[in-house]
């Protein structure tokens, strides 16, 4: 990991050149370049690294540190996501095509705190054949190039060339190297909506992201109450700060005489604040200790991320009601329904245009590790290629591959004496 102070254009320029090299090593050689950099970040731990990153942020959390290291072995033991033949067909005889993943190029990765993100987004990049530059937030340079000095040193000893990963140090560098579009593929933007929109708005560069996580629940009438407030209150309150936190709660109008009481009683136990409603407030204010925590919704609320513990809550009359609300209100992260009905689930997950659709099931499930993807570079909402949790194989793309025997195009047509492709399906 080569510590720049070099120009934008340099640094971009040098990840462009490394990203050759890296995307035409073997697996066994991404592999122990990972192996290496879990060696030297586990060995710093030990040393003063440890110390200095204990009194920033919040590595000295207990088991964060450890986690970190996990999840560097955890991408190391995921399948090798370059090389995969996806498509093959017979063209004509001795004329074989194939459709191969490859990795995409250049990622730039622009977060704000969170120095532990340059372990992990160094290992996806490693692994899936990608060169990296990474630009941290300022208030955690010092953790940052603390983490990138060990990963720098462990890269010396493999075949990985330095400069694949890259930590950018320059003051105000963020415009420069959103201009560099020759060089640079892709940009991951991970922290604040604002952070992503300014990205967004502010670059040619494809941009893989998400700008809020507006997600959604809609509870009926035959859902099983209990375990729907499990599931519900977790969505809410196990981290609302979250993008897959849930943001409003839509109720069935006959479910709030059946299933929704014990929900919005559970809610409220949980110092969740209700914005309800006419008919779901009438409902929610009969459950013990709502007094206070149950009050009157505006229609900005529908459409706010509050990422606190607030919760925006809406009746509606039907599944079609409750997807046509998502869809015109959401931000296409993840959606859920609480149901018994099985044809009611399936319409409801078919209809809402969401990255992320459940049945029975907390929207806090969207997560790459959950997913069983390893460490996530993020979540998109995109319509083009990576949706939902980004794990290896949404920083892969891919290319076609042609093997002949020296075939030209003025040989194949529909006149005398030519030959017609075949176009044979083969198994991959």
């Amino acid at each position: 990991m080569s510590l720049t102070n070099a120009s934008p254009e340099a640094a971009a320029r040098e990840a462009k050149a490394a990203s050759f090299t890296l995307a035409a090593l073997p697996a066994a050689a991404r592999n122990e370049a990972l192996e290496a950099i879990h060696a030297a970040l586990q060995a710093a731990a030990d040393g003063s690294l440890s110390a200095a990153l204990v009194s920033r942020l919040d590595l000295g959390r207990p088991g964060k540190w450890e986690d970190m290291l996990k999840g560097i072995l955890d991408v190391r033991d995921l399948p090798d996501p370059l090389g995969a033949v996806s498509m093959r067909t017979k063209l004509d005889d001795d004329l074989v095509m194939e459709r191969v993943s490859c990795p995409i190029g250049v990622l730039l990765i622009i977060f704000e705190a969170r120095p532990e993100v340059i372990a992990n987004i160094a290992s996806l990049a490693i692994k899936s054949g990608n060169a990296a530059i990474l630009k941290g937030g300022k208030e955690s340079t010092e953790s940052f190039v603390a983490i990138a000095q060990v990963i720098s040193a462990a890269l010396d000893t493999t075949k990985v060339p330095n400069g694949a990963i890259q930590l950018v140090t320059t003051r105000d560098a963020i415009a420069s190297l959103l201009a560099q579009d020759r060089s640079i593929d892709l940009v991951i933007p991970r922290g604040s909506n604002e952070l992503v929109r300014h990205i967004k708005e502010n670059t040619k560069i494809p941009v893989l992201g998400h700008a809020d996580g507006l997600c959604s629940i809609y509870l009926t009438a035959t859902a099983d109450a209990a375990k729907a407030a499990t599931a519900i209150v977790d969505a809410k309150t196990s981290y609302p700060a979250a993008c897959n936190s849930v943001e409003t709660l839509l109720v069935q109008d006959t479910a709030l005489a059946t299933t929704f009481p014990a929900v919005a009683a559970a809610l409220v136990a949980a110092g969740v604040e209700l914005r309800c409603d006419a008919p779901s407030k009438a409902a929610a204010l009969t459950s013990p200790g709502s007094a206070g925590k149950v009050v009157d919704a505006v229609d900005a609320d529908y459409d706010t991320e509050h990422l606190s513990l607030t919760l925006a809550v809406r009746t509606v009359t039907s599944v079609d009601e409750a997807v046509a609300h998502i869809n015109a209100h959401g931000s296409g992260h993840t959606e859920s329904i609480m149901t018994a009905d099985a044809a009611e689930a399936e319409r409801f997950m078919d209809g809402v245009d969401a990255a992320g659709a459940y049945w029975n099931a907390s929207t806090r499930l969207a997560d790459g590790m959950r997913y069983g993807f390893g460490t996530e570079v993020g979540i998109s909402t995109n319509k083009i290629h990576a949706r939902g949790p980004v794990g290896l194989e949404g920083l892969t793309i891919y290319k076609y591959k042609i093997r002949g025997d020296y075939q030209a195009t003025a040989g194949y047509g529909e006149g005398e004496g030519q030959r017609r492709f075949k176009h044979e399906k083969m198994a991959v």
